[in-house]
């Protein structure tokens, strides 16, 4: 009997420890994974002309369930942060209250504009008819000039249509600094993002659900969220062609699902000229 004892000693320790772990990630269900994080970071690049430097990208993505008061708050943190420009990076309809969040969305005041792409869970048409009601641009496989060496392209989603990166970026000159919309970062992996210096994404949820933040058994135990498991489950990562890619954890909640060490976020991308 007395051989027995540390074994359960031990098996008691374990429990123990799983409780812990357990009720961590309990109160951060519950409290740090509710509330929207404001996350700020840079990119430093040669390609950017000088008179870029300083320029704040906003970038909101994966909404699904959105209260109206948290879309509100948040249109109110840009305004008094300041950008120069919003992206919305796609899965914006949920409960058929897309239009009722353009409408809020395009209270942000940025100085080029507000632009988005469509989602996986987006029906397109009316993403972009409930986009262009509320002054808000949609790239639909195509770019537009934001301004002197500054280059914006957006593409279709790869699970709902053909995205096409040459076709978005083909009005973009050689000098120019190319942003990227794309709501699924497994384009990356597909297509030649050579020609973009910057994408945008979304779609994983940051794992959505993970053990710590480290571990996404969404992202790893199957494919059929991406192809490529922890790649692009959240922050700076990179592109089969080496371009620079970051993946935001999404600003909402898909159907009320919990998020678990995968805290809802807002970006601000402040773009820094090397030269």
């Amino acid at each position: 009997m007395r051989k027995q004892k540390p074994v359960l000693r031990v098996r008691a320790y374990i429990l123990a420890a799983i409780g812990i772990i357990l009720l961590i990630h309990i109160v951060s269900m519950l409290t740090l994974d509710r509330s929207i994080q404001y996350t700020e970071t840079e990119l430093v690049s040669e390609r950017l002309s000088p008179s870029l430097d300083g320029y704040v990208i906003a970038f909101i993505t994966d909404t699904h369930t959105f209260p109206e008061e948290e879309a509100c708050s948040v249109v109110r943190h840009i305004n008094e942060r300041g950008a120069d420009l919003l992206l919305l990076g796609g899965d914006h309809a949920q409960d058929g209250t897309v239009g009722d969040l353009m409408a809020i969305l395009a209270e942000a005041e940025v100085t080029d504009g507000i632009y988005g792409v469509e989602g996986n869970h987006d029906d397109f048409q009316e993403l972009f008819t409930a986009m262009r009601q509320h002054g808000i641009t949609p790239l639909d496989n195509d770019g537009v000039q934001l301004q002197d060496g500054l280059y914006l392209a957006g593409v279709a989603d790869l699970w709902n249509r053909t995205p096409d990166i040459r076709q978005a970026t083909e009005g973009a000159s050689k000098d120019d600094f190319v942003l990227l919309l794309c709501h699924n970062p497994d384009v990356n992996m597909q297509q030649n993002t050579e020609r973009a210096d910057l994408i945008l994404s979304g779609h994983t949820h940051g794992g959505h659900a993970t053990l710590f933040g480290l571990w996404a058994p969404a992202l790893t135990l199957r494919d059929t969220i991406t192809s490529y498991g922890q790649q692009f489950m959240q922050g700076w990562c990179k592109g089969a062609y080496g371009t620079d890619v970051f993946v935001s954890r999404g600003a909402g909640w898909f159907k009320n699902t919990p998020r678990v060490f995968a805290r809802p976020e807002v970006v601000y991308i402040t773009l820094r000229s090397a030269t």
